[in-house]
């Protein structure tokens, strides 16, 4: 009886303690993210006199803006299916284990250690009118004077500079993430069936897809979410002639001295990064009960 009394308390101390493992990245969350979007919402709705939408409609009201919010999602629906292509392709080639494999995986995960910024000069210098590109097409008789791929006319051509910068900078995050996922892959099953009489492609789309499954949600989450904070290789390459939404962010704030917008503009990202986390997160899990 004695001890029971004495083990009661021992209990209670131990199932108050996930919360003390917890503590620290409760307080870490709240100084870091809870914090700052409080004071978001304060410059965002608030001026001297009070409540106020006076930042909200001049964002809006910005030519910028709808342009910068469309040129992000663009980017976001070119960059991140190409991004998984090229991540789970690459990552079934280490799968295999070709020659010289840990050459092939440092290589494809060098961007990982470069700057936004400097991935953007680095492309700059070969997408530029004197850049290394125009150089080639200059010398192969293809061009007599280049392209001007970042001319502020040329819209198309300055996406799809972006669009190269950007699969080049963040496909080795997509491919970290799948390669520790298809490691988790039991080899059993592709053995099984390649017995049964299982082509490649059958292998990989009712095999390994569906194996990698989490790993790929996990990815699409991710990427979506740093694809709509885009700003750095942008800035190097185009200026705010191919504007993004946290560029138009840093112009608010930094260029034209207004908080207060650009705390409107920082709102709309976090609401767009929220709505696309939930929105697959319920897809998920719509398609995990229908089966």
């Amino acid at each position: 009886m004695a001890v029971a009394v004495l083990e009661a308390p021992k209990k209670r101390r131990l199932a108050g303690s996930p919360w003390l493992l917890l503590a620290p990245s409760i307080v870490f969350m709240l100084a870091l993210f809870g914090w700052p979007v409080i004071q978001a919402l304060i410059s965002a709705f608030t001026d001297d006199t009070g409540f106020t939408l006076a930042a909200w409609d001049r964002l809006f009201g910005d030519p910028y803006f709808l342009k910068a919010l469309r040129n992000t999602l663009l980017l976001i629906v070119i960059v991140v299916p190409v991004q998984l292509v090229l991540a789970v392709g690459m990552a079934l080639l280490v799968q295999a284990r070709p020659k010289f494999l840990s050459g092939h995986f440092y290589l494809w995960t060098i961007p990982l250690a470069v700057s936004e910024l400097a991935a953007g000069l680095v492309w700059l210098s070969v997408f530029d009118s004197r850049g290394y590109l125009n150089s080639l097409l200059v010398s192969w008789g293809i061009s007599d004077t280049g392209v001007q791929w970042l001319n502020y006319t040329n819209t198309g051509t300055m996406l799809l500079a972006v669009v190269i910068a950007e699969i080049w900078r963040a496909t080795s995050l997509v491919f970290v993430i799948v390669v520790a996922g298809i490691q988790m892959v039991p080899k059993d099953f592709d053995e099984a069936a390649q017995v049964f009489g299982a082509s490649a492609w059958q292998r990989l789309w009712h095999v390994t897809l569906p194996q990698l499954k989490p790993s790929l949600q996990v990815a699409l989450i991710l990427r979506t979410i740093l694809a709509l904070q885009a700003f750095a290789v942008a800035q190097a390459l185009t200026g705010r002639d191919f504007p993004l939404l946290v560029g138009e962010t840093y112009q608010w704030y930094v260029n034209l001295q207004n908080p207060a917008v650009a705390s409107a503009a920082a709102l709309v990202v976090l609401a767009l990064s929220l709505a696309t986390a939930l929105f697959y997160l319920r897809t998920m899990r719509q398609q995990e009960a229908a089966k």
